[in-house]
């Protein structure tokens, strides 16, 4: 047999091998997971990933919706929005239905016009800014967790109404999140006491020391610290803090409600309050996974897990429910549709926030969050 033969059937079993691979790859529903995999923000959004795979293992070991299984494509933007679009490209192109992240909302913002394009659906577990569901721009977005406006008016009332302060200092990182939650904050207080805003001022992330701008909360006289940022920073001003011995309470929002923050701080975490999604643990759909989690990466979920676990049960029940991955008909059931998860039950109302989710105030005692009452 001539050369030119043993070539042209090399070249047919080739492509039939790539075909082959194509229709496999069709044959599953894909289901991106961008989000801060790596680096110091991972606390973020490991629990995430690892909830979006434990549910999907159930979901597959049932056979997976509609006869497909379905397959999980992770990619780590490390909460950073200008690798956040490379994710979103990277997975549309993968030919992901939907994705449950991001794990900031820097990156959401800056992905989610390229899943509007797309015609991709994205819940997230964690993204807080109000402008993501309120502005009305993002018709293929969700999230399983109370916005910014609600972390800013349960601090602001616990400053107000329970530790009853009358002068607040006010830092924060000058990110959307941080500045967002901060001003938010101040807004309430002023509407329901009479709260002077001593420091209202924002800081550097990365820093090596905020001393400087504790020296300002000292001198101001503020009777409480309200942080708007990432746990990162938040230790170093406790740091700061208790070496230059200003002790005044210390509150912020869901970005402290992180074990990492305790592992990062460790007894200058002691005392502080942070808000955070209300407690459901006792919730029989976390505990299951709270379970798997434990027995599947020998330890307790972190920041967002129920709430991730809530999305991809929400995504997947309509997916199911639909009897379809088009955009359309899923939303239309993600608006529709109650369903069990491990935060209650939810369903999602017209601007792509869940209903039923709520925010409560923790305070740190002995290495623990602690739901104040």
């Amino acid at each position: 047999m001539s050369n030119s033969f043993f070539k042209g059937m090399l070249a047919a079993l080739v492509g039939a091998a790539l075909t082959c691979g194509t229709a496999m790859a069709a044959d599953t529903i894909k289901i991106g997971v961008p989000g801060a995999h790596s680096g110091e923000l991972a606390s973020y959004g490991l629990p995430t990933l690892n909830a979006v795979n434990l549910v999907v293992a159930d979901y597959n070991a049932k056979g997976g919706i509609n006869g497909k299984q379905i397959e999980v494509i992770s990619f780590d933007e490390g909460c950073k929005a200008e690798i956040a679009t490379n994710a979103a490209t990277k997975l549309i192109s993968d030919g992901v239905v939907a994705i449950i992240g991001h794990t900031c909302s820097n990156a959401g913002k800056a992905a989610m016009p390229l899943y509007n394009n797309a015609k991709v659906i994205a819940i997230s577990p964690s993204i807080t800014a109000p402008a993501m569901t309120m502005s009305g721009e993002n018709p293929y977005f969700f999230r399983t967790v109370a916005n910014d406006t609600a972390s800013a008016i349960v601090g602001a009332e616990y400053v107000v109404n329970s530790i009853k302060a009358k002068k607040v200092a006010v830092l924060h990182d000058n990110s959307e999140y941080g500045k967002g939650y901060a001003e938010q904050a101040i807004e309430h207080m002023k509407k329901i006491g009479s709260v002077d805003i001593v420091l209202f001022e924002a800081i550097t992330p990365g820093a090596a020391d905020y001393s400087s701008v504790i020296r300002k909360v000292r001198r101001e006289g503020a009777e409480v610290l309200m942080w708007g940022g990432y746990y990162p920073e938040a230790s170093k001003l406790l740091s700061n803090m208790n070496s230059l011995e200003v002790f005044i309470p210390f509150i912020g929002p869901d970005g402290l409600k992180d074990q990492g923050f305790i592992e990062l701080a460790g007894q200058d975490a002691e005392n502080v309050y942070a808000s955070g999604p209300t407690d459901t643990s006792a919730n029989p759909v976390s505990k299951e996974y709270a379970e798997k989690h434990q027995a599947k990466y020998g330890s307790a979920p972190g920041a967002f897990f129920d709430n991730a676990i809530s999305a991809t049960i929400a995504l997947l029940n309509a997916i199911e429910k639909a009897g379809t991955t088009d955009s359309a008909k899923v939303i239309d059931a993600l608006h529709k549709e109650n369903i069990e998860t491990a935060v209650g039950t939810i369903h999602f109302d017209e601007r792509g926030d869940a209903v039923g989710v709520g925010m409560s105030i923790y305070q740190i005692q002995n290495g623990q969050y602690v739901e104040m009452k």
